[in-house]
């Protein structure tokens, strides 16, 4: 099975209707203080919510898409195993959405083979649907580019950078790294959901994003889309020929900016200034 640029879009249209189906109940349940269970510890976050928004996303791609393979955060791998495979974050973004800070979304990212062809990332708060195909990258149906700042000193650099795990694993090594980005760049934010990060340095509302322990769930929709949008996107520590989306570790960063030239690249062991 392959995708030409009409199946593309075809795909695209059916993930914007499968994420558009949990907005009511993500918008209600908002700001209501669900009750949270907890998954790996105290960092890892799940509600009720998520396990619904993913259930109602998983019946609209096996009624639109029969025989397509699902992988969600909520309940593993599921459906068919067709050459189709969706990969479904139904809220990245928890912790905020369970507190109440706007800052979440629905991410749900199309791959058949090595390639991915479809994704979106909605946020149900504002409304704002991104869409990914082999024809291109929008926002609410308006195309978008990825473009910002050039250097390190006039650029938003969003990252979830260090968590918890990357604090236990390198210890004040972690701290010194986060000092040199908050050091080097103009504004160091820390949003919460790498999709809706990514999607904003796709839309060229942040210049670069950097995260080092994310899934397949997480950025499969975030990796078409900033690269169809014209920026970049740099999978990191992943296995030898493994793909993209699968890699722990990303950078991207906004086209035409200077990551060689950036302290995030040798944070990132990609070289750089030390």
């Amino acid at each position: 099975m392959s995708a030409d640029v009409p199946a593309s879009r075809e795909l695209a249209g059916i993930a914007e209707l499968a994420a558009r189906a949990t907005g009511d109940r993500l918008r209600t349940a908002f700001r209501s203080r669900p009750e949270i269970d907890l998954k790996r510890d105290f960092h890892d976050p799940v509600t009720e919510h998520d396990r619904a928004a993913e259930e109602t996303i998983r019946k609209v791609l096996a009624e639109h898409t029969p025989g397509s393979a699902v992988v969600g955060e909520e309940g593993g791998v599921g459906g068919g195993d067709g050459d189709l495979r969706w990969f479904v974050d139904p809220i990245d973004g928890t912790a905020n959405f369970a507190v109440g800070l706007p800052f979440f979304c629905v991410s749900i990212g199309a791959a058949i083979g090595d390639e991915l062809v479809a994704g979106v990332v909605y946020d149900p708060v504002r409304e704002d649907m991104f869409t990914a195909s082999l024809d291109g990258a929008t926002c609410n149906g308006e195309p978008i580019r990825s473009r910002g700042a050039a250097r390190d000193e006039t650029a938003v650099l969003v990252t979830g950078y260090p968590n918890a795990r990357e604090m236990h694993r390198r210890g004040e090594e972690s701290l010194r790294s986060f000092g040199r980005m908050v050091d080097a760049f103009a504004t160091v934010r820390r949003p919460g959901s790498a999709a809706l990060s990514l999607a904003h340095v796709a839309a060229g509302w942040a210049d670069v994003a950097y995260g080092t322990s994310v899934n397949a769930w997480d950025v499969a929709a975030a990796v078409l889309l900033v690269r169809q949008a014209g920026g970049t996107y740099l999978p990191l520590n992943g296995e030898t020929g493994g793909r993209d989306w699968e890699a722990p570790g990303y950078l991207a960063c906004v086209g035409g900016f200077d990551l060689a030239g950036s302290v995030i690249a040798g944070i990132a062991g990609l070289g750089g200034p030390a």
